[in-house]
């Protein structure tokens, strides 16, 4: 079978219509919301030299910023003005928006229009004056007209920049083309990862070209020219935007996170509400406090979780307890947040040291206790957040370890590259079936030094009297064992059989509905 013949495209392109709908809807807001804030603040700036200064060294700093990074930073003061918006007015809005990737158009827009406007000849703004122009009308009648085709330019470098941008608003909830991408590294899924290159890059593209054809009317002075480019864009949001509008709104959306085992899990419950009757979407690859506060606040309904995950990183327990202990506290201390915890999946999906079997025999280590007095030598690597999470603290302090290196990489490859003896050791996930694939061996926590990691269901506030939705998830509570759910992640991690979330959802249900 042939790349461009698997049947992963047309998965793909069947997703096209919400991915893409979302991610052009969200890059029109922000260009709008960008260009609304930059114009006015252009026009203001352009006889002031220290507002000036001040407004392009702001922009610039923005600029300079990770999109990523910008992105999760402006989740929490959006859920804040949710919050405000609620109290003070009587209604909210979801925190999964556009305002962040608003922020990349400010700096195109207000140098092209500044620069456009200082270009204009004095002369020329003398004998609008001399004519008996007012300040106002000079500026929209000749400086503006004047200096527009500068700032189309700069709208054009706005628009490809937001488009870019607005894949990466998908960790914080808001679909777009960058599902495609987040989905496809975590599951290995490399046509979904080229798809949503380039259905981004020909957006861009189109885009680009659409307000090429305006820039140059405008300088040209052939207004048909640039009335056919705005047609063009109109034409272009509409056939993208229609088909996302039409859609009647699911009534359960699905939270998850941002690896394979997540997307398996949400496609499961997914697929267990339509079976009930009950209409769902899932909302995918959002970052593990962002998912919570989604939660908390009711843009998402349900969602996996684990009880370590919460116990240290969310509510920043360190005591380590039992493991029935620990899920008491947990429900309570959830409870008091209005979150219900309606049960555990039945399998563990813990944070674990795990080496080769074949160098782990060799060196007569089975356990963390029995690698600490070879960490020296060694490399250690991990995911971006673990070296900074309790755990790796707690381990540290109880078995006294410390690595020559270390070294954070995406999870998938760090599988592959301590298999290969690049490095030595990973924190990897007890659950994952690359473990089996590339014969890895977890050592033992004789110290108890990472808390459990029960996988719960977690229901939203808004859904803790709802029995329709307890009901459709009632028969999924522990009925998942660690080897079943190893055989699914491999499965959706490329192994063999279907490779597909959803596919490999619908194989997981036929494996435990019969328990």
């Amino acid at each position: 079978m042939s790349f461009f013949s698997d049947p992963r495209w047309s998965e793909a392109l069947a997703h096209l219509p919400d991915y893409l709908g979302n991610h052009v809807r969200v890059s029109v807001t922000a260009l709008a919301l960008g260009l609304a804030v930059s114009l006015p603040l252009a026009v203001a700036a352009r006889n002031q030299p220290v507002m000036r200064g001040a407004l392009l060294g702001l922009a610039s700093i923005v600029q300079t910023v990770p999109g990523l990074a910008l992105l999760a930073l402006f989740y929490p003061l959006l859920l804040a003005l949710a919050a405000l918006s609620l109290a003070w007015f009587g209604f909210g809005f979801s925190a999964f928006g556009f305002l962040p990737a608003a922020l990349y158009s400010m700096l195109p827009v207000l140098r092209n229009t500044i620069t456009g406007l200082q270009a204009v000849d004095p002369a020329i703004l003398e004998a609008a004056q001399g004519v008996g122009m007012t300040p106002r009308q000079s500026l929209f009648m000749v400086e503006l007209p004047l200096a527009l085709p500068v700032m189309m330019a700069g709208i054009r470098t706005a628009a490809v920049w937001v488009i870019g941008t607005a894949t990466l608003s998908t960790p914080i909830g808001q679909t777009s083309l960058g599902n495609y991408i987040f989905a496809g590294l975590q599951t290995q899924n490399w046509v979904f990862v080229l798809f949503g290159c380039l259905a981004a890059a020909v957006l861009a593209l189109a885009v680009d070209q659409l307000l090429a054809l305006i820039e140059t009317g405008i300088r040209s002075r052939r207004l048909l020219r640039a009335a056919l480019g705005g047609i063009g864009i109109a034409a272009l949001v509409a056939a993208t935007l229609v088909p996302t509008m039409a859609r009647s709104p699911s009534s359960y959306i699905v939270g998850a996170k941002t690896f394979a085992e997540q997307y398996v899990l949400s496609a499961l419950i997914a697929q267990r509400l339509r079976a009930a009757g009950l209409s769902a979407t899932s909302r995918e690859g959002l970052g593990s406090n962002v998912i919570f506060e989604a939660l908390v606040s009711n843009d998402i309904d349900v969602y996996v979780d684990y009880s370590g995950t919460l116990w240290a990183n969310q509510f920043h327990r360190s005591e380590i307890k039992p493991r029935e202990e620990l899920l008491g506290e947990l429900k309570a201390t959830l409870a008091q947040q209005n979150v219900t915890l309606l049960g555990e999946l039945g399998f563990e999906n813990a944070y674990a040291l795990v080496m080769p079997r074949k160098r782990a025999d060799a060196l007569g280590i089975h356990s963390i206790a029995d690698l600490a007095p070879h960490a020296r030598t060694m490399s250690m690597a991990a995911d971006y957040e673990f070296f900074s999470r309790p755990e790796w603290a707690s381990l540290q302090k109880a078995y006294g370890l410390s690595f020559r290196a270390q070294r954070q990489m995406q999870p998938d490859f760090m599988y592959a590259a301590v298999a290969s003896g690049e490095v030595d050791v990973i924190a990897g996930y007890t659950s994952d079936g690359l473990i089996a694939k590339y014969d890895l061996v977890v050592l033992d926590d004789s110290k108890h030094a990472i808390p459990p990691y029960d996988a719960i269901v977690l229901l939203a506030p808004k859904r803790a009297g709802d029995q329709a939705l307890r009901d459709a998830l009632q028969p999924l509570l522990g009925k998942i064992d660690i080897a079943t759910m190893r055989e699914a992640n491999l499965r959706a991690a490329g192994g063999d059989g279907a490779s597909s979330p959803d596919a490999v959802a619908r194989w997981l249900w036929e494996k435990i509905g019969k328990r």
